[in-house]
């Protein structure tokens, strides 16, 4: 069903005045700032057809309403507005890219302290590169328990993976020791889209043990066309000043979703380049994140990496500003490339 122009302008009414304030909007409130034609009454009975329609909750320790999920969607997908950014935003962002670095992690690192300091959310810059143009460096096998290990490898750029391997039995930690230098000397330079099958030719002229050890390693390392490389989060504490996460048990789950990689791949893991994707509550996957919403941004770079920038906050973010940010970002980027063109013309 669409919304008639009564109810259309009454909910975005809302729905700004909630992501403002975080307090209930009562039918006084937006006839006195939005809607002054309209008496309290009038905004009562439509703010009441909003909530049968699933638009508007009523907390139970007030009158007024706040916006569902559902509203969000429809506020994301039809009532945002420009936000223009300023000059000093824009300075403050292309200034993250600055040409003469050449170090993923430094740029990495000063966009997510840029854009989390301008939104005040937690912003996370993942890098991933594609796998046939990284080597091998080193490994390591952390035991962490009796049949347990965490495999760890690493690229000559500095890109890590961590990845949990069950084994057929418990190995001592000193064979695994010894068997992650061996490895480290023999595979040294590998391209890592060639790591699974070095792996699986090595074991062959290995005893059955060693063999059946560095095929479960292999099996852990199907190709795949880009690499997870760096993940740097920042403003980690910029959502406990959030309302919403006043809840110690509620923070607490949040921050362990910033400080575990895996769950952040999977976060920032988007299908499609040079989109912006916006995740509300549930969309995001992840029951510690119901109350949140994520805006993803995808990058390709000219040298193959492919950078997501995520940006978390309440569902009532401010997302035309974060949507602003995240666009601004993609033209830094392509400001970066046409002057590393004129410098090699």
């Amino acid at each position: 069903m669409e919304l008639v122009d009564r109810k259309y302008r009454i909910l975005q009414a809302i729905i700004d005045d909630y992501i403002l304030t975080a307090l209930p909007v009562g039918s006084r409130t937006i006839s006195r700032k939005y809607e002054q034609k309209l008496s309290s009454a009038t905004i009562r009975n439509e703010m009441s057809d909003l909530e049968d329609l699933g638009y508007l909750d009523s907390p139970h320790t007030s009158a007024g309403r706040i916006p569902s999920n559902k509203a969000y969607r429809l506020y994301v997908d039809q009532m945002l507005q420009p936000f223009p950014l300023s000059g000093e935003d824009v300075a403050y962002i292309r200034s993250c890219f600055d040409a003469r670095s050449r170090q993923i992690e430094q740029i990495s690192a000063r966009l997510a302290r840029a854009i989390s300091g301008m939104t005040n959310y937690t912003a996370a810059v993942m890098t991933r590169m594609p796998r046939d143009e990284q080597k091998f460096s080193h490994m390591q096998m952390v035991p962490v328990a009796d049949r347990r290990v965490i495999l760890v490898l690493v690229t000559e750029s500095g890109a890590v993976t961590q990845t949990p391997v069950d084994l057929d039995a418990a190995i001592d930690p000193d064979i695994l020791y010894t068997v992650s230098k061996f490895l480290s000397k023999r595979l040294a330079g590998c391209p890592m889209s060639r790591l699974h099958q070095m792996l699986l030719e090595i074991a062959e002229g290995e005893p059955e043990e060693m063999s059946k050890l560095l095929r479960t390693l292999a099996a852990q390392d199907e190709d795949e066309n880009l690499e997870v490389g760096s993940i740097v989060v920042g403003g980690r504490s910029n959502l406990l000043s959030y309302p919403e996460y006043s809840d110690v048990e509620k923070a607490r789950n949040l921050l362990s979703v910033l400080e575990t990689r895996d769950k952040m791949v999977s976060l920032l893991s988007t299908r499609g380049e040079m989109e912006i994707t916006v995740r509300i509550g549930p969309e995001t996957g992840m029951e510690e994140l119901k109350d949140c919403s994520v805006v993803t941004a995808s990058y390709r770079m000219r040298d193959g990496r492919v950078n997501t920038i995520g940006l978390i906050g309440p569902t009532r973010m401010q997302y035309g500003k974060v949507l602003s940010v995240l666009n601004q970002v993609g033209r830094s980027i392509y400001e970066l490339f046409d002057s590393q063109d004129d410098d090699q013309k």
